[in-house]
Parts: C-alpha cells; structure tokens; sequence
C-alpha cells in the first residue's frame, strides 16, 4: 500500500454535477447492481445509492473484500456508511466525465450532505500516483443535518474482525496481516461508538496505508479531490468520441480505464466475484482476473476512440504471457499478476448475493483448453505492428514469438474445447472457437507483409484460407440455414456474429443474414439476446447476455437494418444502471441486472455499437 503523498493541489473550484435521483426512503437498502465504481487501476470500490462502500478488494482487485456487503447481507457483512438521520431520499451523480462520484442525502426536513468518493489518480514526480486510498469528502447542502458514520471494514473474506487503535486523528483496523488507517478531522469519539452528530462543517475521511500523512487532514483530501478531478477531464478530453451518446461512452470508456491493473497491464472482466447470472441460478463465478479474451475486447474498444495507452499497457502483461508459452498451451486466463494457478473454492460461510449462493474465489477455467484463445492474443497484438502512435512498436522478434501462438491456432483448429462460453462437461469443435484461429493466421498474414516476409505472408494466408474453408463447410447448418456453434451441430450459438467484426465474411453474405435471422428466432426475448439454446451444465440461460445483445446490433448495421439497431441501442441504453454502467447478464423480463459488475464486454458493446451508429461529426460542423 503507497504512502499517501500531499503534492500541491491546483487553483480553481470543481464543477458541480448534474444529480440523479436514484433511491427512495428506506431503513437499510437491499443488495442492489445500482452501484458506482470509483477506483485508479491499482483498485477499485463499489459505492451504493446510499454512499455505502459495499465492495473493495485490497491490495487488488482479486485480493481480500475488506467491504463485502455485496455478497454478505447479514449483520456480519463490511461496509462504510454515512448515515443521515430521518433519511428520505437521495441524489448521486459523477462529476462529468470523471470517475469522482458524488451522493447528495436528505432527510424529511429538507437537510442534506454531499459525499464525494473518489481513489487518488493524477501524475506526481513524474509518475502515476495511484495509492490504495479512499477519499470521502463531506459537505453540508444546509440545515442542521445529523449523520452517522459506520466503518466496518473486515478481513480474511469476512472472518475477522480487526482490532482497533486510536490515535491523536486517526484509527487503525488492525488484521494479522492487514492493517488500514483511517485520518479523518471528525470527532474520532463519534466514529468509534458510531453515534448521531451534527454535521456542522466539512469533514473529510482518508482510509488508506497505516502510514502517517505527509500534510494535514483536509489539506491532502482536498488536493486529491483537484488533481484527480483535472487527470480524470484531461484523460476524457483527449478520446475521439462519437458524436452521438458521448456521455455513454466516456463513462464506458473510464469503466474499462478502470479495469486496469496498471502494475502489470492487465485487466479484469469484472470488478466482482459470485453475483449470479441469474436468481437462485448457481451460474457464480469469479472474475477478478484476466481473460485474454475480454482483454481482447476492451483494447479494441478503447482503440476504436483513440485511447491507446491501455493497450500498451496489456500488450506488456500479454507479452510475457506468449513468451512463457514457448509456442504451447496458452490458458484462457491469468491472475492479475501472472498467477496460473487460480484454485476455486466455496466460501461457505458467506451468504452471497441477497443470499444466493455460492461465493466462489479462483475460476476452474485456467484449467480449461479454449481454442480462440490465440486468436485473441494475436488480435490484441496486431495493432502494435501497424500504429505509428506507439511509444514501443512491435518488429520481427515480436512477430517471431506471435507466429508461435499461430502455430498453436493452427494446429488445434479443428479440436474440441470448452469453446468461449467456457462449458465444464462438454467439448466440441465450436465455431467461435476455430473462427479466432482463422483470424490468427489471416492477422499473422497482414503483419508478414506490413514487415516485408512474402514467404510467411504466403504461409500465413494459406493456413487462413484452409481454416476458412473448413468453418464454411462443417460449422454451416443446412437444416437451420444458419452458422451452427459447433462442426456438424445444429445448435444456434450467438458468437458466430462475430464473423462479420473480425473480417470474416461479407455481412452481406446470403448465409450470413440467413444466421442472423436464425439467431433472431431462436434466441432473442425482444431487444436482448441470449447465448445459445441448448441447454448447458445449469440447464438453458434464463438471462440475456449483454455483449452478444451488442453484436447483435452491430450485425444489423452492418447488414443494413440501421434504423433497427439504432432502436436496440436505445433499449439498451436504457437497461443500464442510474448511473450508466452495466453488469453481465440483463433480465428480459424485469429489466434487472443480472451478474458481475461492472462488466467489460458489457461496457465494450456499448462504445462499439455507439462508434457504429453515431452520425458523422462533419454532418454538425
């Protein structure tokens, strides 16, 4: 944990945001996705309508869940509240395009605070300051206003309650091996007995390492509010957004900055663990760590307006992971850190999500063969090749280490795998699967001649041209006039829109619409779209998953349905949370959010459909 530094803050007032309201009057809200991420790619935290921090994971974002109300609704479960007497409603909003967040909290008589959250991020001494600090920063809105404030932070996945200290302006929470510190210019009395006070004047609460402060209390809360406010605008400033939906996709796009786990360059799919695809599903899994898959996606949303830093960034993570291959098995996911082996267990003694169970830690599906695993690393990489932006471009020694990731594509394409939708009793050939493979070799293919070999050129477009010839034969369905998700199945599987974004086949292909119609039957409820139809180890999906709704619309524009994807969009949209994030999964009949939050592939689809369907800038100036 970084030392919690006080450089100079800048000159000038933050603007205020523009409030939602997003909570009615209750004694103590439920489990709810209707939460904000605040975070600075070292960490992150999950903050409730009613500015209780629910879910945060230290030192990282697969480590220990020293808030874990999320998944631990009972009186045993840690969160930090401040509580307002008398409470009626409340109003949260971020502060534009930023990732500081801002709840406003009223009781019946009118009174109100603002707390503003907010994980330091912004250049000091010529590097990223990114402590493992939570800043809570408290304003009067007027009146007399009583609050509460309960920090109940626990540790070792909430079987130990820390012991704690105090000091001359601060409390520690002392573990075996964690220890936290809290510096806050409030009566520390109040904070320990959890008591009602007045909130006379401003307070500021810094929850970071045990470590003494270099400045005082409100000076450093204040600081870090500034800088982290201007690096936050400065970053938004610089993306190439559509000119439609912009605010959608900046917080898209500063949802997935925060995915990253700038240590090392990886990113994670989802900041959770064990929120359940479906009620009472047991579809819970972990996914704290990163899937090259995911990765994939994120990188190239986030290219697709301009942002190239976080590929840079994985590309170093992604590096390491091809070199350590030797041309070999490559898994379908990593710990953060590189870890490959990721063990799953039960966390018996937590309750889950309102309840639902099991809460799992590690994911089985490190130990799992998924074939389109190598087309995504050699997605993910090709760009290096081609972009004149990058600090660090990729060359031949690059290129000799991805053509034995090809080899490896090459050689597994027509084997069974657990496929991308990662079944645990079930191996076939899946389309998804053997289609990234083909887009391994053609990729290889663009980059031998981008670097001047005609021969591996030559080599590479061949082995394309062969995988692409056996996808067309084996994976078309002659009785479902459709693509199916595996060689000689009839099953309809959504991943095989993924031919037309990858540069496999003309959407205006006959068997390509002919899939797309198909699909439409067989797997949409209304605007949403779910996996596939055949029933897996849990039985048949009984949500819709976001990001296949997403390529979904991008087919249809693609394929010339604009004005219909435009609508879906919409609906889409819509189903996000108050404050303009999503999860995994979407009830179609409820409209509730469904799995781990917030959701990459989820945030990805939104900034590409956005990109896709936007008007052109040059039509307004």
């Amino acid at each position: 944990m970084g030392a919690a530094a006080s450089p100079e803050p800048p000159a000038g007032p933050t603007s205020a945001p523009t409030l939602l309201v997003t909570a009615p009057a209750s004694p103590e809200p439920p489990a709810s996705l209707n939460v904000g991420v605040i975070g600075n790619c070292a960490f992150s935290a999950l903050i409730d309508a009613r500015a209780r921090i629910v879910w945060c994971c230290l030192p990282r974002f697969d480590g220990d869940p020293v808030f874990n109300a999320l998944i631990d609704p009972s009186e045993c479960g840690a969160f930090w509240a401040i509580d307002l007497e008398d409470f009626e409603r409340s109003e949260q909003a971020y502060e534009p395009n930023t990732a500081v967040l801002r709840t406003r909290l009223y009781d019946r008589l009118g009174q109100g605070v603002e707390i503003t959250d907010l994980a330091p991020r912004f250049k000091h001494r010529n590097r990223m300051f990114r402590p493992l600090t939570l800043i809570r920063r408290l304003q009067v809105l007027g009146g007399s206003p009583r609050i509460r404030v309960r920090l109940r932070p626990r540790f070792d996945w909430g079987r130990i309650t820390p012991l704690t200290t105090l000091g001359s302006t601060h409390i520690r929470y002392v573990g075996q091996h964690t220890a936290l510190r809290l510096n806050c210019d409030a009566p520390l009395s109040y904070l320990l007995a959890e008591s009602w006070f007045v909130a006379d004047r401003p307070i500021n609460f810094i929850l970071g390492p045990d470590e003494t402060l270099l400045s005082g209390i409100e000076d450093t809360a204040r600081s870090f509010e500034q800088e982290t406010v201007a690096h936050w605008k400065a970053w938004s400033r610089a993306l190439a957004v559509p000119l439609d939906w912009q605010d959608a996709v900046i917080r898209a796009a500063i949802t997935l900055k925060l995915s990253l786990f700038e240590d090392t360059g990886a990113i994670v799919a989802a900041m959770t663990t064990s929120i359940p695809e479906a009620p009472d599903s047991g579809r819970n899994w972990d996914y704290r760590f990163c899937w090259l898959r995911d990765a994939f996606f994120v990188v190239r949303a986030l290219n697709g307006i301009s942002e190239v830093a976080t590929m840079e960034d994985y590309l170093r993570w992604l590096n390491n992971v091809v070199v350590r291959s030797r041309g070999g098995h490559i898994q379908p996911l990593y710990g953060i850190g590189q870890e490959t082996h990721l063990p799953e267990s039960v966390m018996s003694h937590l309750p889950g999500y309102r309840g639902m169970g099991p809460v799992r830690v590690g994911n089985q599906a490190a130990e799992h063969f998924q074939h389109d695993v190598y087309g995504n690393i050699i997605l993910g990489a090709s760009q290096a090749f081609h972009d004149h932006r990058l600090l660090h471009r990729a060359g031949r020694p690059e290129f000799i280490h991805l053509e034995a990731v090809g080899e490896q594509a090459f050689r597994v394409h027509d084997q069974p795998d657990a496929g991308m939708w990662e079944l645990r009793s079930r191996a076939r050939v899946h389309t998804s699967s053997s289609l990234m493979c083909w887009a391994a070799c053609d990729r290889l293919a663009k980059v031998a001649h981008s670097l001047g070999l005609p021969t591996r050129n030559a080599v590479w477009r061949g082995r394309a041209d062969t995988i692409r010839a056996r996808i067309l034969r084996d994976a078309w369905s002659e009785r479902r006039q459709a693509f199916a998700e595996s060689f000689g199945g009839e099953d309809l599987d959504a991943s095989v829109l993924l031919m037309t974004e990858v540069g496999f086949i003309d959407p205006c292909d006959p068997r390509f619409l002919s899939t797309v119609q198909a699909l439409e039957r067989s797997l949409c409820d209304g605007p949403f779209m779910r996996r596939y139809e055949a029933p897996d180890d849990f039985g048949r999906p009984a949500t819709a998953f976001n990001i296949c709704t997403f390529w979904r619309i991008d087919a249809l524009a693609r394929i010339g349905r604009r004005e219909e994807a435009r609508d879906i969009f919409e609906m889409m949209l819509a189903a996000r949370n108050p404050l303009g994030l999503l999860s995994e999964d979407t009830h179609a009949a409820t409209g509730e959010m469904w799995g781990n939050f917030p959701q990459t592939y989820s945030m990805v689809g939104l900034i590409n459909a956005a990109v896709r369907l936007s008007a052109r800038w040059d039509t307004v100036i």
